[in-house]
Formats: structure tokens, C-alpha cells, sequence
């Protein structure tokens, strides 16, 4: 492919007016991650050809990789004015999921599906349009009808996971949470999300299983290790607790969460002074604090006057 590049490259040099060689390179580039690159050639042959819808919808597409939404939709817009594709009107859609425009996004991705019913890829994100503007029932609807055409769509499964466990459906929620394990085992959110219900309903067995296979996939997920050591605290598995935030910490140096965590299983084992020194370094890491700093600071204060250290 990089000798394909080099070629192409060649022949513009030799004849910059070769249209369909840039024509081809953009493409190229475009597929191999050189967006900035192939969004110039692609400039230059709109200005050459301003009403080329594929070369527009090409430059968008350009822009789009680029995070530069509000051109990629202006030049979506320009592209569908001369040539209303379906294809243009789905990039057109999931440039608007990007700007977070969902209102703006639904009716594009609508165009899609009224001409390519099929679609399971458009219905998705129809769904995750209602789902983002809270319209669950809604979401509901679409990603049934994505799983329907596309059962192996693990991200349909996925949210419609969260918006059983959102509505209190947990048999359903831990039915769609197993479906997405079924289909990619190492999906550390689907773990997260199987552990949270179990912690909510009490079977902390369950919920240890399923933390330390979140962690075991995703070893930066952070709430995973926090709720694991509570439930190691309550056990007064302390031992386990402080082994398991010494990797967590290892992987996640200056996380304030953890070391918080850490000064608690210290605080319920009596140490005073771990529990003092794991709280300085969790306040030395207050960016990555998510607990209240001005909290933090009194527990520090109390922990200095139980040593007879005064104030700090």
C-alpha cells in the first residue's frame, strides 16, 4: 500500500493535473489514516470540480477523521444538495451523533433506513440517538430491530443492558449483559455492569467474580477497584484489599481515588500512620480525586490530632 502511495505521489510530480491519479491517492490516503494529506489533494480537486458530489462527500469524510465536525457537515450538506445518497446522509448522521446534535442526526440516519431498510448499522445509531436524549423506549425499539437483522451486534446488546438495569429490569438487564460476554469475553464494561447489579442486590460473591474480571480486562477502571475494596473491608479482607490497590496503583501512579481507598483499609485495621501517609499522597493527587477534597483534608486533620501532630 505504501508503494501504491509512492507511485501515485510520483505521477502528480511528473503531472499535477493528473485528476484521476489525486483522485485515487486521497482515497489511499484517506484509508491509511493520512487525513491531513488527503484532506489537500481532496481541496484541490473540489476547487477543480466544485460539483462532484463524491468528491465532496470524500472531503467530508476527510474533515470528519479530522474532528473538524462543522466542516465535515457543511460539506455533507453540500454533497447531499447535489446527490441526496444514502451513504451521504449516514456519514451526515453520525457527524451530528459527534456534535452531539441528535435532534439533527435522527432525521438524516431516517433517510437511510427508509431507503435501505436493512441497515442494522443506521438503526443502531438511531437507537443511540433516543438513548443519548434519555427517549428510552424509543432506543428500545431501534436496537431490537438492530439485533433483529444483526444478532452478533454486541453494542445494541450492550445499551440495552443499561436501559433495563436504568429501569429496575435487572433479570433482563443480567440477560443482555451475558449476551454481550457471549459474543466478546474480554468486555470489561459488560463485567462492571453484571458486578453492579450483584453488589446492588447484595450477592457480593457474584460481584467479586465479576470486578476482578473487569479489572482483569481493563486494569484503569477505577470504580472497579474502588467498589471491590469496599466489599473487601466489609469482609475484613484487608490483605487482598491492599494487594489488589498496590497492582491498581502500579498501573494508575498519581490516581487520588486509590490511594483514598488504600488510607481506608488502613483506617479500619487501626494504622494510623498508613492511613495518614496514603491520605497526603491522595491529596497530593487531588486532580484525580473524585471524593470531596475539603473531606479528604478534615480526615487528614483528625488522623494528625489522633497522633498528637496537630494541625496541617
Amino acid at each position: 500500500m505504501a508503494e501504491e502511495i509512492e507511485d501515485l505521489q510520483a505521477i502528480l510530480r511528473e503531472d499535477p493535473y493528473n485528476f484521476q491519479a489525486r483522485r485515487t491517492l486521497s482515497i489511499l490516503l484517506l484509508d491509511n489514516g493520512f487525513n491531513e494529506e488527503a484532506k489537500k489533494n481532496l481541496l484541490y480537486l473540489v476547487r477543480t470540480f466544485p460539483d462532484n458530489p463524491e468528491l465532496l462527500y470524500n472531503l467530508a469524510i476527510a474533515y470528519e477523521k479530522l474532528k473538524n465536525y462543522p466542516k465535515a457537515e457543511k460539506t455533507y450538506l453540500k454533497a447531499i444538495e447535489l446527490s441526496p445518497e444514502p451513504d451521504f446522509f449516514y456519514n451526515l448522521g453520525l457527524t451530528y451523533i459527534e456534535m452531539e446534535k441528535y435532534d439533527y442526526a435522527i432525521p438524516a440516519l431516517e433517510k437511510v433506513v427508509s431507503a435501505e431498510p436493512d441497515d442494522s448499522n443506521c438503526y443502531f445509531n438511531l437507537g443511540l440517538c433516543y438513548f443519548k436524549k434519555g427517549e428510552y423506549d424509543q432506543a428500545l425499539e431501534y436496537f431490537q430491530k438492530t439485533v433483529g437483522l444483526n444478532d452478533g451486534d454486541l453494542f445494541a446488546h450492550f445499551y440495552m443492558g443499561n436501559i433495563f438495569k436504568e429501569e429496575g429490569l435487572l433479570d433482563l438487564a443480567i440477560e443482555k449483559f451475558n449476551k454481550v460476554l457471549s459474543i466478546a469475553p474480554d468486555y470489561s464494561w459488560a463485567y462492571f455492569n453484571l458486578a453492579s447489579i450483584a453488589f446492588e442486590m447484595g450477592d457480593t460473591e457474584n460481584a467479586i467474580f465479576y470486578l476482578k474480571n473487569t479489572i482483569q480486562y481493563n486494569p484503569l477502571d477505577i470504580d472497579a477497584y474502588k467498589i471491590l475494596n469496599k466489599i473487601y473491608i466489609k469482609q475484613q479482607r484487608f490483605m487482598e484489599a491492599t494487594d489488589m490497590l498496590k497492582d491498581a496503583m502500579e498501573l494508575n501512579p498519581e490516581n487520588g481515588d486509590l490511594y483514598y481507598n488504600y488510607a481506608q483499609v488502613f483506617r479500619y485495621q487501626g494504622d494510623l500512620e498508613k492511613y495518614k501517609k496514603a491520605l497526603e499522597v491522595a491529596i497530593k493527587n487531588n486532580a484525580t480525586l473524585n471524593y470531596s477534597f475539603e473531606s479528604v483534608k478534615k480526615e487528614l486533620k483528625n488522623v494528625n490530632a489522633q497522633l498528637g501532630e496537630g494541625q496541617q
